[in-house]
């Protein structure tokens, strides 16, 4: 069982550390145990608690009628007001809880039904994409333990290369090329993955090289399918200097194709870039890119 911080709490579900402290002492929302020195620490139960009240709170439950229910009346009433073609946020809520209980089953149901009601496409945009950018900032910030995180990324893997497979292949020889790849430090490719369903989708010829990929086997991969677009992504750790660097080296070797980046840390971006550099903060926003190269 994990422990977690009020401030864990507030990165998890959204929710005030100062509006926890009230309803925890004026309703029992949660019972924190506390350090020697009355710091306060939760639990796995607590956590998933606190989402669940968020959800049911935001579809019009008052807090005081939410405390006055049990653990299966409240469980009840999640999968009254869940529903996938609007509130993504619940359901995003709800695949957290999935990953804190390694439960699978739970998982599926949430990305199913939501899967048949607003299609698989909708779903990445607005579910799988937002909650992978949820998990890596959790991770970056070490709310979560790797176990939980590989679990959960490996389970949104397995279904976005089924999606990849189940497309048609782009055998038009005039489509634009696309090369994916993570840098050499680099290991978490949900991003990419959901950017190489998207630009398939699109028609787009990609090349996926995937995690850990050598700067100079990149070069030669993109020269020697005449590359239109490179894409990558940044979650781990690293220094202004080294991005700023990287990113040079790359227009440098690739001085007119278009160069995409994305992820937690491409985010704090603030040097000056090539011309040819777009800054994608979304797999919405990768999409109307990808429209405007097609």
């Amino acid at each position: 069982m994990s422990t977690y911080s009020i401030k864990d709490l507030e990165r998890f579900t959204g929710i005030k550390a100062h509006t926890i402290r009230i309803w925890e002492k004026r309703y029992g929302i949660v019972d924190p145990s506390r350090t020697e020195s009355n710091i306060r620490w939760y639990n796995d139960e607590d956590l998933k608690k606190l989402l669940n009240v968020s959800i049911l709170n935001r579809h019009g439950y008052k807090i005081s009628r939410i405390a006055s229910l049990t653990k299966k009346q409240i469980n009840q009433k999640i999968m009254e007001v869940l529903k996938p073609e609007s509130d993504y946020l619940s359901q995003i809520e709800s695949l957290v809880i999935s990953m804190i209980d390694l439960n699978e089953d739970g998982f599926n149901r949430v990305l199913n039904q939501s899967f048949s009601k607003i299609g698989f496409e909708e779903t990445v945009y607005y579910v799988i994409y937002p909650f992978f950018e949820k998990i890596g900032l959790l991770w970056q910030t070490g709310t979560i333990n790797p176990a939980q995180e590989h679990f959960i990324s490996n389970l949104i893997r397995m279904k976005l290369c089924v999606a990849i497979e189940s497309l048609p292949a782009v055998t038009n020889p005039k489509a634009k090329k696309m090369v994916l790849f993570l840098p050499k430090w680099e290991l978490h490719e949900i991003g990419l993955l959901t950017y190489y369903f998207i630009a398939k989708k699109a028609g787009i010829k990609v090349f996926y090289l995937g995690q850990i990929v050598p700067f100079q086997d990149l070069v030669s991969v993109g020269n020697a399918v005449e590359v239109d677009i490179l894409g990558t992504y940044f979650v781990s750790a690293i220094t202004k200097e080294e991005m700023q660097d990287y990113l040079k080296n790359l227009s440098v070797e690739f001085p007119k194709q278009h160069i995409v980046v994305s992820g937690i840390q491409a985010a704090n971006i603030d040097f000056q870039l090539s011309d040819y550099i777009k800054l994608i903060s979304s797999a919405r926003d990768f999409k109307a890119f990808i429209n405007t190269v097609v």
